[in-house]
């Protein structure tokens, strides 16, 4: 008797999962269906070249097309020529030496990196807009001299960041001839040397970060090793131990504060 109730009760549970199973999927195609209707009505945005004789309004689409190439390059232009690959970084070099894994997570390491990137670059994208953005869209200036004057105070910027051995190391490479003043340096000569310049500040930062970690993590394990807990790995006392050093000496208030000074000399 119990074993018919319970082939009874399986199969009705088997027909319930069924029915609902055929109208969750009903109603999924349904909503694919309604989805596909309203996407018709959409208006689509579309930028063509042809059908017009006239050379300016060829040069117009070609410059559409320029600025939304600039568009797509502009995280490349954020990564290489602004202060941003130097903090994360030593962010990461920061996560690694405590040995947290991913705490924090790389969102907030970008996130924060990203809005030090603005605070520091802020004064240079200030002089930009004054100088070169406003009194173009005021037609003030030319494209050509707002050009210029748009790149002046990046190239300060970088300069001021910038190792002269690197500085030479891409002229002599490109094989051209020393500029008779640092202000004359071309910008694919000096985008290069800043990120190499940047790469290794930022590594001589994060080696700076890693020494007292290390010097933890050797004193826990001679512990270790002295008290015979030879098992016990050495990570799970260290871990803890640097987590705390890092808060009690207020870790994210020196690291910011020696990023920020080391953009300022």
């Amino acid at each position: 008797m119990n074993a018919r109730l319970a082939a009874h009760n399986s199969t009705k549970c088997y027909k319930t999962t069924k029915i609902l199973s055929l109208s969750i999927a009903l109603w999924f195609v349904f909503l694919l269906c309604t989805n596909t209707a309203q996407a018709a009505d959409i208006p689509t945005f579309s930028v063509s070249l042809g059908g017009s004789d006239n050379p300016e309004d060829w040069f117009t689409g070609l410059k559409i097309i320029a600025v939304l190439t600039v568009l797509a390059l502009a995280p490349s232009v954020l990564v290489m020529m602004t202060s941003f690959t130097r903090i994360v970084i030593v962010f990461a070099f920061l996560r690694q030496a405590l040995g947290t894994q991913q705490a924090p997570p790389n969102q907030i390491l970008i996130g924060l990196a990203l809005f030090m990137t603005a605070f520091i670059m802020m004064p240079v994208w200030q002089k930009i807009d004054a100088t070169a953005v406003t009194p173009y869209l005021n037609e003030e200036i030319s494209q050509s001299v707002a050009m210029e004057r748009a790149t002046k105070p990046l190239r300060t910027f970088m300069l001021k960041q910038t190792r002269e051995d690197d500085l030479l190391l891409f002229l002599h490479a490109a094989k051209a001839e020393k500029p008779a003043s640092a202000d004359k340096t071309p910008m694919h000569i000096l985008i290069p040397a800043f990120v190499i310049s940047e790469l290794r500040t930022a590594f001589e930062i994060g080696f700076l970060i890693y020494i007292p970690f290390v010097v933890l993590d050797m004193v826990v394990a001679s512990v270790l090793m002295s008290m015979g807990m030879l098992m016990l790995p050495p990570v799970m006392i260290s871990l803890p131990l640097k987590i705390i050093l890092f808060v009690l000496v207020d870790g994210w208030h020196l690291i910011t504060a020696s990023l920020l000074q080391s953009f300022a000399s």
